[in-house]
């Protein structure tokens, strides 16, 4: 009897101790946490977050331990607020903000370089994704977890307080209970479809379909792609990316783009075009919310090769022809006249332009001429340096973000309904969403668009995913994260959440403009 006792006591002494040694508390939505080192700041057990209704907050709790918790796992409450009325937990998405390899900048001051040439740049492991598919882990002794919350305040829901809980677990033993309150404002944030915020993240679908090793454009890759690109929507993206030609930006991605359009020289020597992979694509996007905007590359790409099928001897051909050449002329015209039909078959002219990344001057004063003779009512897409000779001819103009349109010209634009954006790069270190920039660059990046009087913000790749995006995110000639700003399957990243803060900031504004 006294040796149970004894047990007795020692067992309880045993999980108090293991109590002290695991510490929940919320934490700073600003702040990456490192893996192998504590938070260091003051426990808070409550956090208070206020929103206009349609809005989303966000909240992160860190989780830290010096025992080993081998099943950690959370559950949200539902927020509840006055007589009957609560935010019900559906509308809180919550992840745990797990870690990847990154790496730092380039000797030469940027993001952009050959890693080849600068072996002993360091790596770091940093939290970035937000797996909202991870239930459950194993958190080592000495190791420190984050747990990311985005809830939508309903834009129905009565205006007031609403209270609710995180509770952090080690299987079913509560090891941590945080209490969450939210209030909601009386004003309202439109849908993400009716954001006046021009979002433009290039998509890629080719990644899609060799990270989830599906057969493109099957059933099963529109099935994978649908949460990745749902989640693009709901951040407010207003254009859909496709292609008119195999590798319109050369290789620069690990999954390089092919051509929507099938181009099909016949055996008798004329020229037929097959559109139903851009149809597909095109309403499959769609579906998932992104209807504003079609933007096709690129009829003046990095190089001047363009690949076709030969009826005659049944393989792929290049066709070679410089801009600005006769033989450019023909190929490209004689596309363009059917493209331009089929979009207006489609219903899709309007809101359709052939678009171009980064060429210069000469070059786009070559291909608006071959565009305007086909079809002057064509719109033109260019991201690139401002160049004021040809600015009159694009109706959606994304320039470097180390340029800024001058003020008569942007109100000009405005006054024309044209688009007039800008965009980073790897060029820029600060603000930008690399996997180590600071977290609040999102924010600030949608702070400075509304400062610019900008229509918005373009980033070229969404989801140019690199070989395992879920645990490096490392590529090539670009600061870690510069290709792709979400995850498989729909997973968010700190990242992206905060430039979704940022454009809601930017709408709030327009809305108030609006009022007044």
């Amino acid at each position: 009897m006294r040796n149970l006792k004894i047990a007795l006591i020692a067992l309880f002494f045993a999980h108090a101790a293991f109590a002290q040694e695991v510490h929940v508390s919320w934490g700073d939505i600003d702040t990456r946490y490192a893996k192998y080192a504590e938070p260091g700041h003051a426990v808070a057990d409550e956090i208070e977050l206020s929103g206009w209704r349609g809005e989303r907050v966000f909240a992160q709790a860190v989780v830290w331990t010096d025992a080993l918790v081998e099943e950690l796992n959370f559950e949200v409450t539902d927020l509840k607020g006055k007589g009957r009325h609560k935010i019900e937990s559906e509308n809180i998405k919550a992840g745990f903000a797990t870690y990847v390899v990154g790496d730092g900048y380039f000797s030469n001051g940027t993001g952009c370089g050959e890693w080849a040439n600068e072996p002993h740049r360091d790596s770091v492991i940093v939290a970035d994704c937000i797996d909202y598919y991870l239930e459950r882990m194993p958190l080592e002794a000495k190791q420190t977890q984050g747990i990311w919350l985005t809830c939508r305040i309903p834009a129905d829901v009565k205006p007031g307080e609403y209270t609710g809980k995180l509770i952090v677990k080690n299987g079913k033993k509560v090891i941590g209970s945080l209490s969450l309150k939210v209030t909601a404002q009386e004003d309202i944030l439109p849908e993400p479809a009716d954001w006046h915020f021009h979002l433009d993240l290039w998509q890629n679908p080719y990644a899609v379909a060799r990270y989830h090793g599906v057969e493109l454009w099957s059933e099963e890759h529109f099935e994978v792609m649908r949460p990745l690109m749902t989640l693009l929507a709901e951040a407010g993206q207003k254009v859909i990316t496709t292609t008119l030609i195999h590798k319109p930006w050369g290789g620069q991605t690990y999954d390089h783009f092919e051509s929507m359009v099938k181009w099909i020289k016949k055996a008798d020597g004329t020229w037929d075009y097959d559109f139903s992979i851009f149809d597909k694509w095109v309403e499959f996007m769609m579906e998932c919310g992104v209807t504003a905007q079609i933007n096709s590359y690129s009829i003046a790409p990095w190089s001047s090769r363009f690949q076709y099928y030969d009826e005659a001897s049944d393989s792929m051909l290049d066709f070679v022809a410089e801009v600005g050449t006769k033989e450019y002329d023909e190929y490209w015209s004689r596309m363009l006249k059917v493209f331009a039909q089929h979009l207006q078959e489609k219903g899709w002219f309007d809101i359709c332009a052939i678009a171009m990344d980064e060429r210069p001057e000469e070059v786009m004063t070559e291909v608006i001429r071959v565009i305007r003779n086909v079809n002057p009512d064509f719109k033109i897409s260019l991201a690139g340096n401002y160049h004021p000779a040809i600015e009159k001819e694009i109706y959606d103009y994304c320039i470097a973000y180390g340029q800024e349109f001058p003020e008569d010209v942007l109100a000009r634009r405005k006054a024309e309904g044209k688009i007039s954006t800008y965009y980073t790069c790897c060029t820029e270190i600060a603000p930008n969403l690399f996997t180590v920039s600071d977290p609040q660059d999102g924010l600030l990046l949608g702070m400075e668009m509304l400062r610019r009087k900008s229509d918005g913000y373009l980033r070229w790749a969404y989801n140019s995913w690199p070989e395992d995006p879920m645990t490096d995110s490392r590529f090539r000639a670009f600061t870690s994260g510069d290709t792709f700003i979400a995850y498989p399957l729909g997973r968010s990243s700190i990242r992206l959440e905060r430039l979704v803060q940022g454009i809601q900031e930017y709408e709030k504004v327009q809305v108030m403009k609006n009022k007044n």
